[in-house]
């Protein structure tokens, strides 16, 4: 990952020209750094376990058969550069998010963030570490839970149900647009819950499995697991307690 990030990332950061970031979607852009990064990282990763399917983020956009892989007994799933939209105009933060999942669920998660050198890691039964420390999660302590609330893909009626209902409860703060940097602000104690309206899984299989390692608690609304292959299903909690969690969950089934 930081030989990935060195040559591809670092190397094209605030040098894009015009003709290296496209439009993809919606509010949503691609960069020669994300298909170089993509490809080298996909490279990588094929060596240490060729027996994996690979699912990467622009690979899958550009085919999207590829979903299917997230079933396999064995998958790589990249995200070569989290937070593309901040990385194009020049501004961090952006990282990259690794896992390996077995049979649709993460057992293994890597989260990158080139410009400091943060690696945060996870391993499925074996808690989550912050460059090679272990890390147990823990709230910020303020009087009103702090909250990054995604709005950006809720649909307008439910985007006003959140901020009349469930925002009041919270300490509101921005939203990062980043997964590489909002699930270590949650295990860090910087804030308290997210909430994710949309979940694929180079989104969110790290994060959610580092969280849950790391002692908070990451899942569906209704309390069920995160599973990779299932990434296409709204609504997701990251909270860094069980009881952080629990209480948004309860606000939610009121609105």
């Amino acid at each position: 990952m930081r030989d990935t990030a060195e040559k591809t990332l670092l190397k094209h950061y605030q040098r894009l020209g015009t003709d290296a970031v496209t439009n993809k979607a919606a509010d949503d852009v691609v960069t020669i750094a994300d298909t170089e990064s993509e490809v080298m990282l996909a490279e990588g990763l094929a060596k240490i376990l060729p027996e994996a399917a690979i699912v990467g983020e622009e690979a899958a956009h550009a085919d999207p058969a590829i979903f299917e892989r997230l079933s396999d007994s064995l998958c790589w799933i990249i995200d070569p550069l989290d937070g593309t939209n901040n990385y194009a105009v020049g501004k961090p933060p952006f990282g990259i998010l690794i896992a390996l999942a077995e049979k649709g669920e993460a057992v293994a998660g890597w989260i990158y963030d080139p410009l400091t050198g943060r690696l945060c890691t996870a391993h499925r039964g074996q808690g989550a570490w912050v460059n090679g420390e272990r890390l147990t999660a823990r709230t910020s302590g303020a009087s009103k839970p702090i909250a990054a609330i995604s709005l950006v893909f809720v649909d307008k009626s439910k985007r006003a149900a959140l901020m009349e209902h469930i925002a009041p409860h919270y300490t509101l703060v921005d939203i990062p647009r980043c997964a590489a940097e909002q699930y270590p602000r949650i295990g860090l104690g910087q804030n308290d819950v997210s909430l994710f309206e949309r979940t694929f899984a180079w989104d969110h299989a790290a994060g959610v499995l580092f969280l849950n390692e790391a002692g908070g608690k990451a899942a569906r609304p209704d309390g069920s697991p995160y599973r990779v292959d299932r990434h296409l299903e709204p609504g997701l909690i990251g909270a860094a307690s069980p009881a952080l969690f629990d209480d948004m969950a309860e606000r939610l089934t009121r609105l």
